[in-house]
């Protein structure tokens, strides 16, 4: 980094020196609104999640107990291990929720104004002397009420569907059981990885916790006179400043973390044992384990490559190359010679809208606005009825047609219509391309993004035509088993068996992650006025009498999957003479 000059570096500190006024005051009238809506808060969220934890307990006690021992994925031996553990966790979270539920409301209550306070003096943010008063306050009692209704939806929504899937999923194989010879010797791996991680993850973090510290403050001081980094916005000097003050203490939790760190990784020498059938590679990873720490630090504070700690192989396949000797590759930020030749990254202009273009958040907003307006389409074609939303409304986990096929229906468009383009990445309703270089960097969004790729290329190479992907469209939406949807999928005579099994494998996929989508406290809440908007949009199309009448509803949906299908063999024009189911279906669709 160049040397700022000097006219650049007064200028700095007296932009520094002028908002220092401006930060203590927003600061204090933050926690002055922190201070007296804490215990409102803390009330709020300390009742609520406390009658959820001791109200459901029970019942997550009896059916947990009961998903396993009814499941068939695992053994006998497994099944009692699991036992054990589920008890253990259920306990522990009984006597750690209810403290939990406090400590979170104060510090909710507590935080939120004040970030809120700083939040209203933003870029684009009009009459920011009111906002200063005004934000952070009702918003702060709402958003505790959110919070246990959050995690509500978590323990009764996401909880039984997680168990209803470990019930009801039938093992590929054999089901998976623990051999039984091998656990002394994994236990063994793991008291003494324990041992030794611990005590070598202590020593090393301890030594290098000083070059942590004078290298990050000479990284922030730098940045502070160059307006670079977390200095560059106006309004994150005051944070970034109070981050140079604060920085002992971000050694301190770095060093705690690494201690922490060292107990589950310890712990999986036993795993490595366990898969390995051998007391030697659980130990070996043990001393492995320091080894890759060290280098991993290493890299992390720009220190020298290399660890003075051995690297033992722990694993018998020849092919694994990280799991024998030899130095780590540093990542790309630290390989100065792997940086040579390449073009210099850019500064980011600005560190909000860094933060804010692509999140995960953002992404799971543009899905639920896509489903309602799409699901708006297909209320007034008759494709969702009124008795898909009363199955929504009556809280069947994972299978109804809005909380599933519909997620999946949109993006199955998005994946269709990225494949039709040669796209790389997703390419969503508004023309905006998601690709690996702009993608949230989240690892929860890279468990859902990476399927997503590789089901769109199968869907490239499959080449379906017209017919078969509005096959594949209304399979995906009708949530079900193939044998019971033959009245409301259309029939396409081009189709053969092999072609129906992939559209069959595909629309499982879609809906499989859809399914986990739900599961996440958010999504239920976004569900919940998801489907308070179609059924307002329902009303309003069949002016009240498509509830009292079921029978039409399966009619003209019926009668609009066999329109599709005889589009498909050209036979649209005498559809009228030939169906009364589709007569139905025309006449409601016509305005």
């Amino acid at each position: 980094m160049e040397p700022p000059s000097s006219s650049r570096l007064w200028a700095s500190l007296w932009t520094f020196i002028k908002f220092l006024p401006y930060f203590c005051g927003l600061f204090i009238l933050g926690l002055i609104k922190g201070i007296l809506l804490c215990p409102w808060a803390c009330l709020i969220m300390a009742i609520g999640i406390s009658a959820l934890i001791l109200g459901l307990w029970p019942m997550h006690l009896i059916w947990t107990y009961y998903c396993i021992i009814r499941t068939r994925m695992v053994g006998p031996v497994v099944k009692l291990l699991l036992l054990v553990a589920a008890t253990v966790i259920l306990i522990l979270w009984l006597i750690v929720g209810i403290p939990g539920s406090v400590l979170a409301g104060l510090l909710y209550g507590f935080l939120a104004p004040i970030m809120a306070t700083f939040d209203a003096v933003g870029e684009g943010k009009e009459n920011t002397f009111v906002h200063c008063f005004v934000d952070g306050t009702w918003s702060t009692i709402t958003g505790s009420c959110t919070v246990v209704r959050d995690l509500k939806d978590m323990l009764f929504h996401s909880y039984f569907s997680i168990m209803d899937d470990l019930r009801l999923q039938t093992p590929c194989g054999k089901p998976y059981e623990i051999r039984l010879l091998d656990i002394p010797g994994a236990l063994l791996s793991a008291a003494c990885g324990l041992i030794l991680d611990v005590i070598m993850f202590t020593l090393i973090a301890i030594y290098k916790c000083p070059v942590m510290l004078f290298k990050g403050w000479k990284r922030l001081i730098q940045d502070l006179i160059g307006r670079e980094g977390p200095f560059l916005e106006t309004a994150c000097v005051p944070f970034a400043g109070l981050a140079i003050l604060l920085w002992p203490f971000a050694v301190l939790g770095a060093v705690l973390a690494s201690i922490l760190s060292s107990i589950p990784l310890g712990l999986f020498g036993a795993v490595v044992a366990y898969q390995e059938s051998s007391v030697v590679m659980g130990l070996s990873y043990a001393v492995s384990s320091v080894s890759i720490f060290d280098e991993y630090t290493n890299d992390v504070l720009d220190m020298a490559p290399g660890s003075c700690f051995p690297r033992l192989k722990y694993r018998k396949q020849k092919n694994e190359d990280s799991s024998h000797g030899g130095q780590l590759s540093k990542p790309g930020s630290f390989d100065k010679e792997n940086q040579e030749g390449k073009k210099p990254l850019n500064r980011v202009t600005s560190f909000k809208n860094s933060m804010d273009e692509f999140n995960p958040f953002k992404m799971l907003d543009h899905l639920f606005a896509e489903c309602k307006r799409q699901g708006e389409v297909l209320v007034n074609e008759g494709v969702i009825t009124m008795k898909d939303i009363q199955e929504t409304k009556s809280g069947k986990v994972g299978s109804g047609v809005l909380n599933v096929g519909l997620p999946a229906y949109v993006i199955l468009n998005a994946l269709l219509r990225s494949a039709k383009s040669n796209s790389n990445g997703l390419i969503l309703s508004d023309g905006t391309e998601i690709t690996s270089d702009n993608r949230p960097k989240s690892t929860l969004f890279d468990w859902f993004f990476d399927p997503l790729m590789i089901i769109k290329e199968q869907i490239k190479a499959e080449n379906f035509t017209e017919e078969e992907e509005e096959c594949l469209k209304m399979r995906v939406l009708m949530v079900g088993e193939p044998s019971n949807l033959k009245v409301t999928l259309p029939h396409v005579p081009s189709l053969n068996e092999r072609k129906k099994a992939e559209i069959d494998a595909f629309a499982r996929r879609l809906q499989g992650i859809t399914k986990s989508i739900s599961r996440y406290p958010t999504s239920k809440r976004r569900f919940d006025v998801l489907v308070k908007s179609l059924l307002s949009e329902l009303e309003r199309t069949m002016g009240g009498s498509a509830p009292a009448n079921g029978s039409q509803a399966l009619r003209l949906r019926g009668g609009i999957a066999r329109m599709l299908s005889q589009k498909s063999v050209g036979k649209t024009a005498n559809i009228m003479d030939e169906d009364p189911e589709a007569q139905v279906a025309r006449k409601a669709l016509t305005p």
